[in-house]
């Protein structure tokens, strides 16, 4: 919360409106992992597209929407990333992309927390994300021009069909999201 309320309170009446940002994507990257026996597989997706609107007087009224490149997924090792491409796991080929659109933003902890539903081979389900927020380093004090969020969260894999290797492969699906953005001028 305190990052989220330096922000809030570093905000400036020109910043109090809900104000557009969009994703520095060079600077941007979803990280995930799963178990893999003892083991983890990591890896890494690119974003296609990420649309924000952040309202630092009423976080209520913010909004999220994410745009994810499954085709172009990678892991930790080339095995582990052709497999989670193909048609047991993601299956890329049908579905390029996953998506996330948030159904409401509130304060929670040291930040806020992020409801919304995934879209993931096909299938919508909700998902919760945990959400820091921070001025990107060389900013001055009140400028919230340029910014850097993390996400946390998880899905279970299982939950949207993607059930392949499951006897080696762990169900959760751990993200860890850096996105930095910039407003809309």
């Amino acid at each position: 919360m305190r990052a989220l309320l330096l922000l809030i309170a570093l905000a400036t009446p020109a910043s109090a409106s809900p104000a557009a940002y969009v994703l520095q994507p060079a600077q941007s990257s979803v990280g995930f992992e799963t178990d893999f026996g003892s083991d983890l597989i990591t890896g890494q997706m690119p974003i296609l597209r990420a649309d924000l609107l952040l309202d630092f007087k009423s976080l209520g009224s913010s909004q999220v929407s994410v745009v994810l490149d499954s085709a172009h997924a990678e892991a930790s090792f080339p095995f582990a990333a052709q497999a989670m491409r193909g048609p047991k796991v993601l299956d890329s080929a049908d579905f390029p992309q996953i998506s996330f659109q948030s159904t409401s933003v509130v304060a929670k902890g040291d930040g806020a927390e992020i409801k919304g539903q995934v879209t993931l081979r096909g299938v919508t389900r909700p998902m919760v994300m945990q959400a820091m927020i921070w001025r990107q380093k060389g900013t001055q004090a009140g400028d919230l021009s340029h910014l850097t969020i993390r996400l946390t969260g998880a899905i279970n894999r299982s939950e949207f069909g993607a059930v392949g290797w499951s006897d080696m492969v762990g169900d959760q699906v751990r993200l860890d999201i850096l996105a930095r953005i910039a407003r809309v001028e």
